[in-house]
C-alpha cells in the first residue's frame, strides 16, 4: 500500500507568505458573479477544498464544468503568473499531457486581478474542470504506478524549455530547502517523531546540500501526490489529470521524481517495492543520472520530513483547517518510520538496480 507523502510571514514574492496567510474567503453567489463578469460563464458554483486559495466548481445550465481559483491575496502575482503561463505552454507543447486548460476573461487575458480592498490583488482565473477519479481513491498497481512514472517525465519534458521571471522563487516545500525545517520542529511535540526527523535532516546536510549545486535543473511541478492526480473511473491505470502547479518551482529535476515517489512508497516489506515501479517508468523516458539515483533515497526522506514539519506547523496555526493541513500527515510518519529502517546504502543498491544500472 503506497504512503502519501515557522514559513516567515515577510517572505514576499514567493509562496511562503500564503502559507502563513488564511485563505481568501468567498460565497458560492460571489464566485459566480465573478465567472460572469469576467469570464462570461454563467453557472452554478460549489465550494472546493484548498488549503491557500479559494477554489470553485462551477456547473453551467448545459453541463459544462470549470474550476474558479481566487489566489491568495499574500501570494505574489508573478508567483500565480508562472502557474499560468507553464499551464499555457504545456498546451502549446504537448496536447496530449491531461493537464487543465484556461479559460480567457471577456478581454482575451489568461487571468484578472481582483483588488482585495487593501491594495494587495487576488488573482483570477477560469480553468477546465477534468473528469476522473481521485488517485488518493483507487487501490495501486503496477500499472498505474508505471504510468505516474511516465506521464510525470512527460509533464517535466514539455516543461523543459520553459522559463518564467518567477521560476526561481523560494518556496518551502522545494525540496533543496529542507535544511530550513530545522527551524521548525519546536512544532512537532513528540520527542521521538522530532528525533526521526533530525535524522533524516541530517542525512540530507550531508549528502545532498554539498551536492545541489550539480544536479540539473528546469522548472519542475513539484508535487504530485494523490490528490493531485485523477485517474478515469473505468480504468483506474490510465491519468486523466494532474492537478495544482501551485508548488510549481525551479529547482533540482531529480527533485520532482522524489516527492511523486514519497507518495508511493510501500508500508509493508521493502518500502521501495511500489515505488520502483514508478522510478522504473520515469527511467525509461528520462534516464536519471547516477548521482540522482543515488541521492534519490536522501531526497525521499527530506520530502516526507518536509511534509511532516510543514503540516504541523500550519495545523497548529490554522486549527479550524486542520483536517485538510494533515490529510498527508500520518502516512509520512509512516514512511518516516519505514525509511529509518531501511539503510541508505541498501536503499541506494536497490535504486540503481530498479534503473537498470
Amino acid at each position: 500500500m503506497p504512503i502519501l507523502g515557522m514559513p516567515d510571514s515577510s517572505d514576499s514574492g514567493s509562496n511562503n507568505a500564503s502559507l502563513s496567510s488564511p485563505p481568501p474567503v468567498f460565497s458560492e453567489s460571489e464566485a459566480e458573479g465573478l465567472a460572469k463578469t469576467h469570464f462570461g460563464v454563467i453557472g452554478t458554483a460549489s465550494r472546493l477544498t484548498s488549503e491557500r486559495d479559494a477554489n470553485f466548481r462551477l456547473k453551467t445550465a448545459s453541463g459544462v464544468s470549470y474550476v474558479l481559483k481566487i489566489a491568495n491575496p499574500a501570494e505574489d502575482p508573478l508567483v500565480t503568473n508562472l502557474q499560468t503561463k507553464a499551464l499555457l505552454h504545456i498546451a502549446a507543447i504537448d496536447s496530449k499531457i491531461p493537464v487543465q486548460r484556461i479559460h480567457p476573461t471577456l478581454d482575451g487575458a489568461p487571468e484578472y486581478a481582483l483588488p482585495d480592498g487593501t491594495g494587495r490583488h487576488m488573482i483570477v482565473r477560469l480553468f477546465s474542470y477534468l473528469e476522473g477519479e481521485p488517485l488518493y481513491q483507487v487501490k495501486s498497481r503496477p500499472a498505474l504506478r508505471r504510468n505516474l512514472g511516465a506521464a510525470l517525465a512527460e509533464l517535466g519534458f514539455a516543461l523543459r524549455g520553459f522559463f518564467h521571471p518567477a521560476a526561481g522563487h523560494e518556496l518551502l516545500w522545494d525540496i533543496k530547502n529542507a535544511g530550513r525545517m530545522w527551524d521548525l520542529l519546536s512544532f512537532v511535540e513528540e520527542p521521538s517523531q522530532r528525533a526521526l526527523l533530525e535524522l533524516i535532516l541530517t542525512r540530507f546536510n550531508e549528502h545532498v546540500t554539498p551536492a545541489l549545486p550539480r544536479l540539473r535543473a528546469q522548472i519542475v511541478h513539484n508535487d504530485l501526490n494523490p490528490y493531485n492526480v485523477l485517474v478515469d473511473a473505468q480504468d483506474h491505470s490510465h491519468i486523466t489529470g494532474i492537478l495544482d502547479f501551485g508548488d510549481m518551482v525551479h529547482t533540482s529535476l531529480i527533485n520532482d521524481v522524489a516527492v511523486a515517489a514519497s507518495y508511493q512508497l510501500s508500508l509493508e516489506g521493502d518500502p521501495l517495492a511500489d515505488a520502483g515501479d514508478f522510478v522504473a517508468a520515469y527511467h525509461a523516458v528520462t534516464p536519471l543520472e547516477p548521482i540522482e539515483i543515488d541521492l534519490l533515497y536522501d531526497l525521499i526522506g527530506a520530502r516526507l520530513a518536509t511534509t511532516a514539519t510543514i503540516t504541523s506547523w500550519r495545523a497548529a496555526r490554522y486549527p479550524e483547517n486542520r483536517a485538510y493541513i494533515l490529510r498527508n500527515a500520518p502516512r509520512a510518519w509512516a514512511g518516516l518510520e519505514a525509511f529509518a529502517a531501511l539503510p541508505r546504502a541498501q536503499a541506494q543498491e536497490r535504486l540503481r538496480r530498479i534503473c537498470g544500472l
